[in-house]
């Protein structure tokens, strides 16, 4: 029999994943050891390290550093409720395999900038500050002639697994044209995905709205500058989902201070931002607290996901999302 812990940082969010009696888990044919694990140090974490074949892990839970490795001699498989796993083995994954529920978070981030990309072409942030100085009749055709999502074009950056997702949410608004801007994006793949894959300058000036999905990687940090930014045709929109490290936030005040474009962010460098920060008063800036990602309800679809990759491993199936070894 298969023994697997839990090990995904406090008592609430594997409540939240799993249910309050772990009733996501309770069909798969694996046995679990011990509570949840919130450090490896202790004697009790270690002798369940000892024991596990499997631990599932999150986005808090501690690292799996060479210690805890070396207390853990059975572990061969970390299924992660989360995106990238790989900063879990700062000292190396020892031939650990290790999956992800990467592509089930990136569903309701994807959900999000949907409705951002339309709330955004509809100009509705604008509007509501508009009716909200005027407290009177708005006249949409004299104020809002250019909104709408009829004939609008749309600069999707990466074809990560949330940019996919959103551009799978896209295709039914027929009349939107979709860029995308990745260099790893071939041309058969765009095709594939119906949609036109551009230079990030040819995507930063041709769009009405830009919605940002890059991981964090050295040559993404300030990806979208001041040069890119100046780029942006005056009145279009960019909604940051991925991290805010992508964006050069100084370059970024400046033009909302401005006035030119509109923002919106529900990731930001610092996070959060300090309470003297403009960007919570400036008018053009809709500015959310992390929410894009799962949370309430949506943290029970990852605890799915990590039951059916559980029992895929009991039963030697291929785990549906592996990490490559190191």
């Amino acid at each position: 029999m298969i023994e697997y812990a839990v090990a995904v940082g406090s008592n609430r969010l594997a409540e939240r994943l799993f249910g309050s009696s772990f009733e996501a888990l309770t069909d798969v044919p694996a046995e679990r050891i011990g509570g949840v694990l919130t450090e490896f140090e202790s004697d009790v974490s270690r002798r369940v390290l000892a024991r596990a074949d499997v631990l599932v892990t999150g986005w808090d839970t501690p690292p799996l550093t060479a210690a805890a490795l070396d207390a853990a001699p059975r572990l061969r498989q970390v299924i992660h409720a989360g995106g990238a796993v790989e900063w879990l083995f700062p000292d190396g994954m020892r031939g650990i395999a290790a999956s992800d529920t990467g592509a089930v978070n990136a569903i309701p981030v994807a959900e999000y900038a949907l409705a951002m990309v339309i709330l955004a072409n509809k100009h509705a942030f604008r509007a509501r500050e508009l009716y909200r100085e005027r407290r009177a009749y708005v006249d949409r055709e004299a104020e809002f002639a250019s909104s709408g999502n009829h004939v609008r074009t749309v600069g999707v950056v990466s074809a990560s697994r949330t940019g996919r997702a959103l551009i799978d949410l896209l295709r039914p608004l027929t009349t939107l044209r979709v860029l995308v801007y990745d260099p790893h994006l071939g041309a058969r793949d765009a095709h594939a995905l119906g949609v036109d894959a551009v230079s990030l300058p040819e995507l930063m000036r041709s769009s009405d709205v830009v919605t940002l999905h890059s991981p964090v990687l050295p040559e993404t940090i300030g990806m979208i500058d001041a040069e890119m930014l100046a780029l942006l045709p005056d009145g279009a929109a960019l909604i940051n989902t991925a991290r805010g490290e992508i964006v050069d936030h100084a370059a970024l005040e400046r033009e909302l201070r401005a006035g030119r474009i509109t923002a919106i962010l529900d990731v930001t460098e610092p996070e959060p931002l300090p309470a003297s920060s403009p960007l919570y008063e400036l008018p053009n800036v809709f500015l959310t607290p992390h929410i894009a990602g799962s949370m309430g309800t949506e943290l029970r679809r990852i605890g799915d996901e990590v039951a059916s990759e559980l029992t895929r491993l009991v039963r030697a199936e291929p785990a549906a999302r592996g990490v490559p070894l190191r």
